[in-house]
């Protein structure tokens, strides 16, 4: 088979503060690849089919400072990396056959890699109700993010409050529903009216836009907050701990309002922590492996039924990545980000 294009998408600058499509990233159509003949060197060869793009990957496309996240930033002229799936096209490892499908952090945002071992990434089987762009979405990291931060740290009791920020990603969105399975009453905010929509549709009793609606008198009239889900920080964040009830759970999953500007600090008197009897739990989901069994048993059949819901905001082609990257980090798609980058 003749040589084809082995698209890439490489890592070009650090930005000042949001990605620039073209500039941060730019999509590379010069290497080509022979999937025929290609050297596996022991290894085996996978074709790209579908990519995650997260908030999380702006602290990686930072200089290292002590960000969990940016202590490995990507590296200038390789191509950037992050969850997502791929089939293994021709192999010369045993325990790697042709035809497995294989899910994982770091995932070459290229047409065809070769990896040496299985190491890092996970065979998947695929729901036949689901496609595979939910497996990065509500079954895959989001979902499992949410559905084992919940589990561990929300302590969750009927008739309990939470507010949930994001609520129409892939995290909020099934915090919203996990905690309505649990009988909580839930508040959860989105930065437009359609997102809005939609968590009132998956069960939120008090949806509303943050943009053109005071957080903070959501939460006076709607309040105490028993659990709190963050995943913009700043001054959502002080809001909640003015509004939060006695022994008040925060769970802290991102802060995705300083990530291209800079964080704001808390500024809330401190003291607000302790006559409340505060506990706050950092949400890190390589930590919380204990729940993958579990997720991967109940998650995926409940989403193919239809009892848990979910939103995708679904492009295509590698050419999309560097666009789709500015939406996720402005909040512009409306749903879980996911470029496909080859059909099966």
């Amino acid at each position: 088979m003749a040589p084809k294009t082995n698209g890439r998408v490489l890592f070009n600058s650090f930005p000042a503060d949001y990605p620039v499509p073209g500039e941060t990233v730019v999509h590379d159509t010069s290497q080509t690849i022979d999937i025929e003949t290609h050297p596996l060197n022991g290894g085996f060869l996978v074709k790209t089919l579908v990519l995650s793009i997260d908030p999380y990957m702006r602290g990686r496309m930072s200089k290292p400072d002590k960000s969990y996240a940016a202590r490995a930033p990507f590296a200038i002229g390789e191509p950037i990396v992050g969850f997502g799936i791929g089939v293994v096209v021709r192999s010369e490892n045993s325990e790697v056959p042709a035809g497995k499908y294989i899910y994982g952090i770091a995932v070459p945002h290229q047409e065809y890699f070769v990896l040496a071992d299985i190491t890092g990434f996970i065979f998947l089987e695929k729901n036949p109700g689901l496609s595979w762009s939910v497996y990065l979405g509500a079954a895959g990291m989001p979902g499992k993010t949410a559905f084992a931060g919940w589990k561990k740290y929300s302590h969750a009791k009927k008739g309990e409050v939470a507010f949930v920020t994001t609520g129409a990603g892939p995290v909020g969105a099934m915090v919203i529903q996990l905690a309505k399975q649990d009988g909580l009453k839930v508040i959860a905010s989105a930065g437009s009216d359609e997102k809005v929509k939609f968590m009132r549709e998956i069960g939120a009793d008090v949806a509303f836009n943050y943009k053109s609606t005071d957080t903070r008198e959501v939460l006076e009239r709607e309040g105490p907050i028993d659990v709190y889900w963050d995943n913009v920080g700043g001054d959502v964040l002080d809001a909640a701990l003015e509004h939060a009830a006695i022994h008040a759970r925060f769970l802290e999953c991102g802060m995705i309002s300083g990530y291209n500007i800079g964080y704001q600090g808390i500024r809330v008197s401190p003291y607000l922590k302790l006559p409340k009897s505060l506990a706050i739990y950092g949400i890190a989901i390589l930590r919380l492996g204990q729940y993958d069994e579990e997720f991967y048993t109940t998650i995926p059949r409940a989403l193919a039924a239809g009892e848990l819901k979910y939103s995708e905001d679904v492009k295509y082609g590698l050419d999309k990545v560097g666009e789709v990257l500015l939406a996720v980090q402005t909040g512009a798609n409306t749903g879980k980000a996911v470029v496909v980058v080859a059909e099966e």
